[in-house]
């Protein structure tokens, strides 16, 4: 084993910093023992020097993470400032002075993966991220480099904790969108603004990153299809439970038929209970991924939380110190097929639409030539009604986005059509 140890920087220092801090630590002879050299914490770079940070030398504490990251004695920077700025002059730097890099900051690879994979591989340095997609879930690295020989066709996911903790206590109690939100907030999976959360901006991050590594092509975060949960009613889950579905906030990404082509989307979704995403439970992720060779693959665990994403970020940091001890490098950006990626409109699938009408003869007929007319195929009609006024469900066939868009757009100018209740895609079948 060599003696000489391999210095770390630590940028940022919050639940997840402290966390790999405590675990470089306290776990610091095995990591040595499966590096095959001492890994040591050189530098911490904060915000607020004086806080105290338990475990943590002052010593090692600053305010210049910069100066911390041209000291020259540096071998790995972690990242885990999170945001645009100034993590990317930060990585940016690192990778100028020949340090590698583990991140864990989803929102910044999203926007600008492509810029830093090429200035890791311009310096001929390991640019790792395991810990930005799915916590303490392995998928990063299984679908970069052990499904690296297949072709993966899709993947579905519950990639948020926040919003399947929402969900799932709005399924399992029949508690309003609002009521779970508080219990979630009261818990700590919800943050005091939730917005990106419930917004999918979080997991529309995630998507995108995925989607790169999936179909080897560049998808940015403008490039995914984005829609929150927030208008997720009770009545949504109980048309789904009469359906033997549940909802849940899914990132999908699809390769097209015709392989010319992908889809990159967030939004809710019924799924049916028979799914095995149906069942996760809690504020727990799980990743569902179709490959040609490989078939149907589920990845189940923690997505957040200081402890599992500390545990990711560290799996990235013992490969790229054992890389650095090889004089090599691990797989980089992975972009040859330049697959365009598809808008929204495009993407094909199955809807389920609750439509508020009047409770006379004829309304049926008339909702089902509309459809007919935008070429949507309707599957199962549902209706009730009572002193004039009738709820419609109808859940269709598959088809595609655009035309769906065109039908309830057809359907708003009927003068017995009083409004849509919800529209919600139906996934997983």
């Amino acid at each position: 084993m060599r003696t000489r140890p391999l210095k770390v920087a630590l940028l940022g220092c919050g639940v997840v910093g402290s966390e790999v801090a405590r675990i470089m630590t306290t776990h610091a002879d095995d990591l040595a023992a499966r590096i095959g050299a001492p890994v040591e914490l050189a530098g911490v770079a904060v915000r607020r020097p004086s806080k105290v940070r338990e475990g943590i030398d002052p010593a090692l504490v600053t305010t210049d993470a910069t100066a911390l990251l041209k000291r020259g004695d540096i071998d790995v920077a972690i990242e885990v400032i999170g945001g645009i700025e100034p993590a990317r002059t930060l990585i940016t730097t690192a990778f100028e002075n020949g340090v590698s890099v583990v991140s864990a900051n989803k929102a910044l690879l999203a926007q600008d993966g492509a810029a830093l994979h090429a200035a890791a591989e311009t310096h001929g340095l390991d640019l790792y991220y395991e810990a930005a997609v799915a916590g303490a879930i392995p998928l990063v690295r299984p679908m970069r480099e052990s499904l690296a020989g297949d072709k993966i066709n899709r993947v579905m996911g519950i990639v948020n904790g926040t919003t399947n903790f929402i969900l799932d206590k709005m399924d399992s109690t029949g508690a309003g969108y609002q009521e779970a939100l508080d219990q979630a907030t009261a818990l700590g999976y919800a943050e005091a603004d939730p917005t990106a959360d419930v917004e999918g901006y979080d997991a529309a991050a995630k998507a995108a990153i995925l989607a790169g590594i999936a179909f080897h092509t560049r998808v940015r975060l403008d490039d995914v299809y984005r829609e929150g949960m927030t208008e997720v009613s009770a009545a949504d889950f109980a048309s789904a439970k009469r359906m033997g579905c549940t909802i849940k906030l899914l990132a999908i990404l699809e390769r097209a038929a015709d392989g010319e082509s992908v889809t990159a989307r967030v939004h809710p979704a019924m799924i049916p209970l028979s799914h095995p995403l149906a069942s996760v439970r809690e504020a727990y992720n799980a990743v569902f991924v179709e490959a040609e060779a490989a078939g149907r693959l589920m990845f189940y665990g923690p997505g957040a939380g200081g402890s599992p994403t500390a545990s990711a970020v560290l799996g990235d940091l013992v490969a790229v110190c054992r890389n650095k001890l090889a004089e090599a490098t691990g797989p980089g950006e992975s972009a040859y097929t330049q697959l365009p990626v598809s808008p929204m409109g495009d993407v094909v699938t199955r809807y389920h639409i609750s439509l508020d009408v009047a409770d006379k003869p004829g309304v049926l007929a008339q909702v089902a030539t509309t459809f007919a007319e935008h070429g949507v195929s309707i599957d199962t009609v549902r209706q009730q009604g009572k002193d004039g006024e009738a709820s419609l469900v109808v859940v269709t066939h598959r088809a595609p986005d655009a035309a769906l868009s065109g039908t309830v757009e057809a359907l708003r100018k009927l003068d017995t059509v009083r409004g849509v209740a919800s529209i919600m895609r139906v996934e997983g079948e």
